[in-house]
């Protein structure tokens, strides 16, 4: 009898602290870093084990090297747009730009509904009102962060707020210590990560930086570096590289930061870009190869150099040092933090993303499931920088769809094996091809979205008064 008595009471011990152990578990931390225009070869990370040159060779930056150690990297980030105000639309309200119709930089958005409770931030508040949120840096967006919900954050930025561009500065190198406020901001979040950490309070922030865009802005001393450094292509640009390298000095702040405040092991970090790089240094119609390299072409297209982009992340569970090749996009982060935060809730219909939360988990396996197959960008206007006709994509498991407006000209590509796009596989395919234009056409019309007309360039009136839809 005391022999049993004393294993009843061993196994109720353990019981009860596994109990508490599961009640005091902290809920866990998630920092999500938005990068200006970085490409998906413009860091020293390999974002595919299988493509030698999915990495730069001349951009140093050791610590996202770190942060992919411990971490997972997406060789198939993508992106929601090719232009910065779309994407950053897309995060935070989990929809693609061509639902939203926000489809390209200063362009108006009075039909979009800044009032909805379907944001970021404020589903953070409905899957756990504990969590205290944040946005720092550039923001992108026609309504302030507080008004869409953020606790706290430091204004409604725009390109100006960080730098300031002119013709005759753009492509030369400004030397300074706070090159696009790098580093000014960077305090800024670690102010709030630590005032956070000491009240014991779960948070999310976003930490949206101006660089890498240009104007080209660094240190002197890191432009020095690389002004001494043999240039690897003939497009590597001593400027551009020394404010990458700046650039990642900040995420070694935070996470030094992280590991000071010993919160590392508790913290999920997603590192990405809201568009690929600057095809070129000076940006010019026609180059001889992308700065985006393997990729073709690169921003302001939805080519892959110009959609597909860094994106890792690491934190609690995720295998160190692992590659996921699962498509993933940037409204994917809305219904994925959600899920990181309280699996058991709910997100509303209206969200086009899904959580990649098992994906983390599995060692990069499995699959999202999203309410449409497949990824669309739609860019309904001709830029005269980049291809200079209106086009949309389709993206669906390792086939992607192009089709130009002008004149329905189809292209089709096996990502897979062409990732550089230089192989149209239309005519080989073309019952896959019908049936993808069809999915990408029924998807526009679904959703209203804005229809290319020759003049139209959707920066001057509403798109009511404009009145061209699919």
């Amino acid at each position: 009898m005391i022999r049993i008595g004393v294993s009843i009471c061993f196994i109720l011990f353990a019981f009860s602290c596994k109990t508490l152990d599961v009640r005091t578990k902290p809920k866990p931390n998630i920092i999500l870093i938005l990068v200006d225009d970085q490409g998906w070869s413009g860091t020293s990370v390999q974002m595919s084990d299988a493509i030698s040159n999915s990495k730069s060779k001349f951009i140093e930056t050791p610590n996202l090297e770190r942060l992919a150690s411990s971490g997972m990297r997406f060789s198939r980030g993508y992106a929601a747009a090719p232009v910065c105000s779309p994407s950053r639309y897309s995060i935070q309200f989990g929809q693609s730009p061509a639902k939203l119709n926000m489809i390209r930089v200063a362009m108006s958005t009075n039909h979009i509904n800044h009032k909805t409770d379907f944001t970021l931030p404020k589903m953070i508040k409905a899957a756990d009102s504990t969590y205290t949120t944040a946005h720092f840096g550039k923001w992108g967006i026609d309504a302030d962060p507080d008004f869409i919900g953020y606790d706290i954050d430091d204004g409604n930025n725009r390109n100006k707020d960080g730098f300031f561009v002119t013709d005759k500065t753009q492509w030369k190198v400004k030397h300074d210590e706070d090159p696009k406020k790098i580093f000014s901001l960077t305090n800024k979040a670690t102010k709030f990560i630590e005032e956070q950490l000491n009240s014991n309070n779960p948070f999310f922030l976003q930490l949206s930086h101006f660089a890498v865009h240009t104007n080209i802005m660094a240190k002197r001393e890191t432009v020095n570096k690389y002004e001494n450094k043999e240039k690897i292509k003939y497009y590597d640009d001593a400027g551009f590289a020394a404010m990458s390298e700046n650039l990642d000095e900040s995420l070694g702040l935070i996470l030094d930061k992280l590991i000071e405040l010993r919160a590392l092991d508790n913290t999920y970090i997603i590192y990405t870009s809201d568009n690929g790089s600057i095809p070129s240094i000076p940006a010019r119609p026609r180059y001889k190869e992308s700065m985006n390299a393997p990729l073709s072409r690169g921003k302001w297209d939805a080519m892959e150099g110009g959609i597909r982009v860094p994106f890792i992340v690491s934190g609690p569970n995720i295998r160190a040092g692992s590659e996921s090749s699962v498509p993933v996009i940037g409204y994917d982060i809305l219904p994925t933090v959600i899920d990181l935060i309280n699996p058991k809730f709910k997100l509303h219909s209206s969200f086009e993303g899904g959580s990649f939360r098992d994906i983390l988990f599995s060692s990069g396996e499995g699959s999202v499931s999203r309410p449409f197959d497949g990824f669309i960008f739609h860019v309904p206007y001709a830029n005269r920088i980049a291809i200079n006709r209106a086009h949309s994509a389709l993206i669906r498991g390792r086939y992607k769809l192009i089709k130009f407006r002008n004149n329905d000209e189809l292209l089709m590509f096996d990502l897979d094996q062409d990732f550089h796009e230089q192989n149209n596989l239309s005519k080989e395919l073309k019952e896959l091809t019908s049936e993808l234009e069809t999915s990408l056409d029924n998807y526009l019309k679904d959703v209203k979205a804005v229809k290319w007309k020759k003049g139209i360039g959707w920066k001057k009136g509403t798109i009511e008064s404009i009145n061209s839809f699919h």
